[in-house]
């Protein structure tokens, strides 16, 4: 049974339409606003494994995911990988009182006017997706469960020791 869990997990995984592009493509370039900083591209992170997060504090699963995203950043953040949160909402204020109650260590980016995850076609909240240290899409991730972060990690872990 849980071979095929998987095997279907994968087959939607490689026929999802869009969010970049399939799997092993290169991932769109962006530069975006961060918090408390500068702005941040997405090409100064070449070389690592980039997760990237698509989030809003509306978001449900995106509030029970966000702890344990921090957590996989602080565990693989010395081994080249880097997770950059993307706030989708329109106003930022309430991404960071939430952010106040809940805070995390890796940069939170702001896609306030939607063009990064219009590139990513993000359809719904968390999107996620993992890139390559060559710049290549390697994961797509739509929505949380409880569990999913296991995908994640062996996504990480693999991409770390490439």
């Amino acid at each position: 049974m849980r071979n095929r869990i998987a095997a279907i997990a994968a087959a939607l995984a490689i026929s999802l339409p869009g969010l970049a592009g399939p799997p092993g493509g290169p991932a769109p370039q962006f530069t975006l606003a961060a918090r408390g900083g500068p702005q941040v591209s997405l090409a100064q992170y070449k070389g690592q494994v980039v997760m990237i997060n698509f989030w809003a504090s509306w978001c449900g699963p995106c509030r029970q995911e966000m702890p344990l995203l921090e957590g996989i950043y602080k565990k693989y953040n010395k081994l080249g990988f880097t997770l950059l949160g993307v706030n989708v909402e329109p106003d930022s204020q309430a991404a960071n009182d939430w952010l106040k109650q809940t805070p995390v260590s890796f940069p939170i980016l702001y896609d306030k006017d939607s063009k990064v995850s219009k590139l990513y076609e993000v359809a719904g909240m968390p999107s996620t997706v993992i890139i390559d240290r060559s710049g290549r899409l390697r994961m797509l991730h739509r929505g949380y469960k409880p569990g999913d972060e296991n995908e994640y990690l062996d996504s990480i872990r693999s991409l770390v020791r490439e």
